[in-house]
């Protein structure tokens, strides 16, 4: 196939690019690097089959030649980068759903959307199935990517529905491993930095708040299984397992040798007390569940964090 990834420069996208390729398709990377780098896509830079254009999807988007997918993973995905770029997320969302969808529309291809937990806002059933409406804040903080990453959907089943394209819609719940940015405000990258450097861990809340991690392999096995199938419902890819923040810290600090000390900060407007999905539609329906376990994603992570800090 030839598939167009979005936001392949990102964390996610990269390592969905690489996965393309190791499949055997063509893979073309568009991203206009707000908060992706081209240092995650080092190791297929060269691959006769990718190659890489830079590009805002919230404008126009030329392509040229045949398309089988598209597959939209562009926008800002941290709070922090979120709060940073608060208006350029709604476009992503919007207007950039819109360009891919419109694309896909002209070239006879599928859409696969990158949607996310998030959509479920602080979510008042645990866990999370994909029938569940959410409860989301549409004018806090976190609003501008929760109300994008919905109006994307609704944008993607729209087109769906009139003009019958092919779509894939993935909810994905936290992930985390290799390419991580050191500063993308969000706990895995966050923790394992502080534990490296050897400063003070910092836990928002009293920690008590928990979160479900899944390693990225994981998570990228999810999309390739969902994009083989003929699955347009939404899909929850993600790890069940709950772990509380305080615990992740704890356990960060451990794999890492570390001798930091953990301390606790006010938590941020509107942070999910509980987030945890319900993946039986994904193994129902794709044969998929996570594989790695935290600790031994952790290790995974620390070492490429370690690996790639300046001595």
């Amino acid at each position: 196939m030839r598939v167009l990834v979005t936001g392949g420069a990102g964390f996610l996208g990269s390592h969905l690019c690489e996965r393309l390729i190791l499949e055997g398709n063509e893979v073309v990377c568009y991203d206009s690097l707000l908060t992706g780098n081209l240092a995650n896509l080092h190791d297929i830079a060269n691959h006769e089959r990718f190659s890489y254009k830079c590009c805002d999807v919230t404008k126009y988007i030329d392509f040229q030649g045949d398309l089988d997918w598209v597959m939209h993973f562009a926008s800002p995905a941290s709070p922090v980068d979120y709060a940073r770029h608060g208006i350029h997320t709604l476009k992503v969302g919007a207007l950039g759903t819109l360009n891919g969808l419109g694309l896909a529309k002209a070239k006879g291809a599928g859409f696969f959307l990158a949607s996310t937990s998030e959509v479920y806002g602080d979510p008042l059933v645990t866990p999370q199935p994909e029938t569940y409406w959410g409860n989301v804040n549409p004018i806090g903080p976190r609003g501008v990517y929760d109300e994008a990453k919905r109006f994307a959907e609704a944008m993607t089943y729209a087109y769906m529905r009139t003009h019958a394209i092919p779509v894939r819609v993935v909810r994905i719940f936290n992930t985390y491993g290799p390419r991580m940015r050191p500063d993308d405000g969000r706990a895995v990258p966050n923790f394992i930095g502080q534990a490296l450097a050897g400063a003070p861990i910092i836990v928002h809340g009293d920690g008590s708040q928990t979160r479900s991690l899944a390693y990225v392999d994981d998570t990228i096995e999810g999309f390739i299984r969902l994009l083989r199938t003929e699955v347009s419902d939404p899909v929850n890819i993600g790890n069940p397992e709950e772990v509380t923040v305080l615990n992740l810290a704890e356990r960060i600090k451990e794999a890492a040798g570390s001798s930091s000390k953990i301390v606790f900060a006010d938590r941020p407007v509107d942070d999910p007390q509980q987030r945890c999905p319900d993946i039986r539609r994904a193994g129902e329906l794709l044969g998929w569940g996570p594989q790695v376990s935290l600790d031994d994603g952790l290790k995974r992570t620390i070492e490429a964090h370690a690996a790639r800090a300046p001595a």
